[in-house]
């Protein structure tokens, strides 16, 4: 048995360092998962770069999939699984009722506890979404975001006939969108400000606007003859997207806030006025549900294996760990259009 793996190991803020680790040790009630898959996820970046994670060394990765390899319970050995990265202490009042992504105290493959840009990790039996072939790793990988997009969704209450407007076209954006359709939107808008997301977005069907080109709040009310759409969901993270999306409403429209900001949001006067005379519902969105009544996970899953929610088009770079610093150059420096960029391992 190996004593050894390779992994990006983060050693302080900036300093990720692919080398020699030792092999996660497997308690009780844990799997040893092979990693073939990760996803670099926004969160990632500052993460690395700016914030640092919650403990130094520290692997990061939380959007994965692998191959089990060793398990208290026999059968799930050579089994393929996606791994919800919320690891909740099931003691405080919100995992009571099973509202795991609210608990109090809990711990995080990838920025509380190690993850998995690394050849292996260990992870709790329970955090497993088993599936089986010919679904591909990298798609399962993308179980995660199109976890918290599918919550999003549901945040929104789109249904039959909605106009959806998404504030931001990355790859949640875009996730957005596909369950947009999938739950009978009828029209769907993304805006954002980069000519190559738009671009994407438009090749994918989607009717899309360039911000920075049009204005996208009169560009949504002349789709809709004037009313505005039924949901806006806001995935940018800013005090202007936030702001458009008030006005972008229809009355008793309802607005969700999922971007993660990274400054502060104001709101000007004439922005809450629009709550107010619309009476526009606000609701926030954070990570998924997972539970044996509401799991967006397993629900996320069987789309993306039925090709219900098709993912690989979203995909757009793929790299061995050993290649970190050429993906996240590319990334950090904008070098090409990428959508979703991964970490595979044989």
């Amino acid at each position: 048995m190996k004593t050894t793996m390779k992994a990006l190991n983060l050693h302080a803020v900036g300093d990720l360092r692919f080398e020699e680790v030792p092999m996660p040790v497997r308690k009780s009630g844990e799997v040893l998962m092979k990693i073939r898959a990760c996803g670099i996820c926004g969160s990632d970046l500052p993460r690395i770069f700016t914030k640092g994670t919650y403990r130094f060394p520290t692997i990061p990765g939380h959007e994965f999939a692998g191959e089990i390899v060793e398990a208290d319970d026999k059968t799930l050995v050579g089994r393929r699984a996606a791994v919800f990265p919320l690891l909740p202490c099931r003691k405080c009042e919100a995992c009571q009722v099973g509202e795991y992504a609210q608990c109090s105290d809990y711990d995080y493959y990838g920025s509380r506890r190690d993850g998995a840009f690394a050849e292996y990790i260990a992870v709790k039996e329970w955090n497993l979404v088993l599936f089986d072939e010919p679904l591909a790793f990298e798609e399962a990988a993308m179980c995660e975001p199109a976890a918290v997009a599918l919550h999003a969704i549901r945040q929104a209450a789109v249904g039959v006939g909605n106009t959806v407007a998404i504030f931001g076209a990355g790859p949640i954006g875009i996730m957005l969108g596909l369950w947009a359709e999938a739950n009978g939107a009828f029209d769907v808008i993304l805006c954002d400000i980069d000519s190559s997301k738009v671009d994407f977005a438009r090749k994918l069907g989607f009717e899309a606007v360039n911000s920075r080109e049009q204005d996208p709040v009169e560009f949504i009310r002349s789709r809709t003859g004037g009313r505005g759409a039924d949901a806006c969901i806001e995935g940018a993270g800013a005090a202007q997207t936030w702001e458009q999306c008030l006005k972008a409403a229809k009355n008793f429209g309802t607005v969700v806030c999922m971007g993660n900001p990274a400054a502060e949001m104001p709101l000007t006067q004439k922005g809450y006025w629009e709550i107010l005379r619309k009476q526009l519902t606000i609701k926030g969105t954070w990570n998924s549900n997972y539970n044996d009544v509401h799991n967006d996970w397993r629900t996320a899953l069987a789309a993306i294996a039925a090709r219900r929610i098709d993912v690989r088009p979203l995909i757009s770079h793929r790299f061995p760990l050993s290649e970190a610093q050429k993906a996240f150059g590319m990334i950090r420096q904008h070098k090409e259009f990428f959508n979703k960029v991964m970490f595979v391992n044989d």
